[in-house]
């Protein structure tokens, strides 16, 4: 919401017009912070505005946007009561705690703010810009996340889940709430709840690494796999075979799917959960990590009237993003996609998806051809794992039909002899096969605690650099920090091997040519290994070498 006495400092400078306020000021949402949208006017200059506005009100101006705040700091406050009072603490000494505001009429709340952080508080004026770059490093509290979870329920299942409940008990329901919401926050992409002889552990997967968060009491165990199973509308008497079932719940006014598989152990259920949080779905494919040239070949590939392009790569390594950002791009008014998942992880507006049920015959195989007789344009297979489906999907390919899909190999080169090894003719595969990409997700260097760390030269020619340019070359390591755990990274980004498939290389595999021949005809024709691709991101200060390496495998020919 925007502040009405913000309103008045800003008409009084009349750097922005009245007209171009109204629709800010009609913004009711208080959980948002709209003042932050007079950055995105062209015309107005924050750092200008500021110094306009302190002279005016006989306050400081500092331009804090490369100023470093540290965690400890930035922990007086929550993020609920940053946007309640718009200020944030900078600094702290025994005399008084100073707070970076843009809007000068806070200064009227000094008294409430000095109870707030319990100490004296000194005002200083920042630019917007430089407070909304502090903001952006608050994090919800868990507290204030909790208060926000609401199960998503269907009327069927609400006087179940009710009576069910009544046996689990409030300080259950609240802890798993808590495991739920904090995975959320953290960003995790899983949660792992493990039993053993003597002792039960919760452990989350961030930025791909497993991290243990809690080690409940063992006798919250039964409990917790039993509040689990109620929620994802499993059999809680079911204990010997495996279950799978979904929640839905809000979280910080987000709708978030959380995927469960329940695992029978030597002690006790294992259960997993992935988490689905359709905001972070990055459909814009040019902010996914391809290179121009890459981007280029994969948008020309997916992007002709017909043939296939291939997403290969091990289990997260991102391969369905790229796909659903592929889908992103092709999905106009003007033609039928169908999709068959196995499952549908996010549900895209526009898009036919299928979830593949094999103990009711519908695999991929026969969605596949049920598809073909539903008039599509674009067909995205989840994978290609035997004959029968990549025999179909080339067909389709073939007749007029786009179609996109993954298989599991290492690099692209070797997708091609994949298809031929699951006993597709090299004719056919050169004919229908557009373009072939191939990723991993490396984790990025957390900036809060970026530092420069300088890499032996011999290591950096030894993973494939130029020693021309390993001697010019930077590079930098994360200290470890709040933001990051103390790990060093927060974030992923996505390393990619875009093979384009030229006359050159049709030539290859209709002489039954393997992959090497194919990797080395590739190089020559300018494509980016995952090597290649990997330390181009170390060399832009985005990742570390020891990640680089870690994750695009060796280079033999590069």
């Amino acid at each position: 919401m925007f502040k009405k006495e913000f309103v008045d400092v800003i008409s009084q400078t009349g750097m922005v017009p009245v007209k171009d306020l109204r629709p800010l000021v009609s913004n009711k949402n208080e959980s948002e912070i709209t003042e932050l949208k007079l950055l995105e006017f062209e015309f107005f200059d924050d750092v200008k505005f500021a110094k306009v506005v302190a002279e005016k009100y006989n306050l400081t101006f500092i331009d804090l946007a490369n100023a470093k705040m540290s965690d400890s700091i930035l922990s007086l406050i929550k993020k609920s009561d940053a946007i309640k009072y718009r200020v944030i603490p900078i600094q702290k000494t025994a005399k008084a705690v100073t707070i970076a505001v843009y809007d000068p009429s806070i200064a009227k709340m000094k008294p409430e703010l000095q109870t707030l952080f319990q100490h004296n508080v000194e005002l200083i004026l920042t630019n917007i810009g430089s407070w909304a770059k502090i903001f952006a490093r608050l994090t919800d509290s868990i507290d204030d996340i909790l208060e926000t979870v609401r199960e998503i329920r269907t009327e069927a299942t609400e006087e179940q889940h009710d009576v069910k409940n009544e046996e689990i008990g409030e300080d259950v329901i609240r802890l798993v709430n808590r495991i739920l919401a904090e995975a959320f926050i953290k960003k995790a992409s899983d949660i792992h709840i493990e039993p053993y002889e003597h002792t039960f552990r919760i452990r989350f997967r961030v930025d791909g690494s497993l991290q243990e968060v809690m080690k409940p009491n063992k006798k919250l165990m039964l409990p917790i796999v039993s509040r689990l199973k109620i929620l994802s509308s499993m059999d809680i008497s079911e204990k010997r075979k495996p279950q799978d079932g979904r929640i839905k719940l809000e979280v910080g006014g987000k709708a978030i799917d959380y995927r469960v598989s329940s695992l029978p152990c030597l002690f006790g259920e294992k259960v997993c959960l992935r988490l689905l949080d359709k905001s972070n779905l990055q459909l814009d494919m040019t902010k996914l990590g391809f290179e121009k040239k890459q981007i280029a070949i994969f948008q020309e590939g997916i992007h002709q009237p017909f043939g296939m392009c291939l997403v290969t790569g091990p289990t997260g390594s991102g391969k369905t993003t790229t796909l659903y950002s592929a889908l992103g791009e092709l999905n106009t008014i003007d033609v039928n996609v169908c999709t068959a998942e196995d499952p549908c992880e996010y549900n895209l507006e526009g898009i036919n998806q299928v979830n593949v049920k094999k103990e009711v015959g519908l695999t991929f195989a026969s969605a596949l051809k049920a598809f073909l007789r539903q008039d599509p344009d674009i067909i995205m297979v989840g994978e290609i794992r035997e004959f029968e489906t990549g025999e179909i999907a080339v067909e389709a390919a073939l007749t007029g039909h786009m179609v996109l899909s993954t298989l599991h190999t290492n690099d692209a080169p070797s997708t091609v002899t994949r298809l031929l090894n699951m006993g597709i003719e090299p004719f056919l595969v050169t004919g229908a096969l557009n373009v072939v990409v191939a990723q991993r997700l490396c984790r990025k260097i957390c900036e809060g605690c970026k530092a420069e760390h300088p890499t032996p030269l011999e290591d950096l020619v030894a993973c494939g650099i130029a020693e021309s340019s390993a001697m010019k070359m930077k590079t930098f390591k994360g200290k470890g920090c709040g933001i990051c755990s103390g790990t060093g990274y927060k974030g992923r980004v996505a390393i990619y091997e875009v093979l384009a498939i030229s006359p050159a290389i049709k030539e290859i595999i209709l002489k039954h040519g393997t992959s090497d021949d194919i990797k080395k005809q590739a190089i020559k024709e300018g494509m980016k290994t995952l090597r290649m691709s990997a330390l181009t991101k170390v060399a832009q200060g985005m990742t570390t070498l020891d990640e680089a390496v870690s994750n695009s495998g060796s280079d033999k020919f590069a």
